[in-house]
């Protein structure tokens, strides 16, 4: 049943999943930074303020969801509540080597480690393992990226990008075309890439990180 705690909870849910506070959501759906607070939630007699369709329409279409995906979020604001998601957890290293994903970047196989996130998450879903230097200032050495296979990606999202050498990367997406993409290093010490389609064996967005 659709209800003002399960909404408000999506909402929260929607933000986390793209690093994002309530506040960050709104400012990036070209809201007012306190239209999603706490305190708007409810008016001063204490009656239920829900969000308007157009503001949802508007977070929406800012983080390159759907409606499926919030709708999602509602339905599993529960199980977000009683620990979330269990995803498998792979190391960078792992990821470049063959034979553990499928030509449209999911995990294949069994044995993985899990770990739990703090909201529901797509099926394909995973999170990669930090290691090294090489993404600092933005991921530090042991930080957890989740990775959705299926989320569209948008000019300025963080991704993983998987080359056919078997190089993995974390970049910000600056341009995709047919010929290739431009990827900015999220280490200003890295040169911009440019990588030719042929050269891409999948890219995937990074949709939340724990730090």
């Amino acid at each position: 049943m659709l209800s003002h705690e399960r909404v408000w909870a999506a909402i929260d849910a929607l933000a986390a999943r793209y690093s994002l506070s309530a506040s960050g959501l709104a400012k990036r759906a070209g809201l007012d930074s306190t239209a999603f607070n706490k305190s708007k939630r409810c008016s001063v007699d204490g009656r239920p303020r829900w969000p308007s369709t157009e503001s949802l329409a508007k977070v929406i279409e800012a983080t390159g969801s759907s409606l499926d995906e919030f709708l999602s979020l509602v339905d599993g604001e529960k199980e977000a509540a009683s620990g979330g998601s269990r995803v498998p957890l792979i190391g960078f290293a792992q990821a470049g080597a063959g034979g553990f994903f499928t030509d449209a970047g999911f995990p294949v196989g069994q044995g993985w480690e899990m770990v739990d996130l703090p909201a529901a998450a797509r099926e394909g879903s995973y999170a990669l393992q930090v290691q090294g230097d090489s993404m600092l200032p933005l991921y530090r050495d042991g930080d957890v990226l989740i990775v959705e296979p299926e989320t569209t990606v948008r000019k300025g999202d963080r991704v993983v990008v998987k080359t056919t050498g078997g190089e993995v990367m974390a970049k910000v997406l600056m341009r995709q075309s047919s010929e290739g993409v431009e990827l900015l290093s999220l280490n200003p010490e890295h040169p911009l890439r440019e990588i030719p389609a042929a050269e891409i064996d999948w890219i995937a967005r990074i949709v939340w990180a724990s730090q």
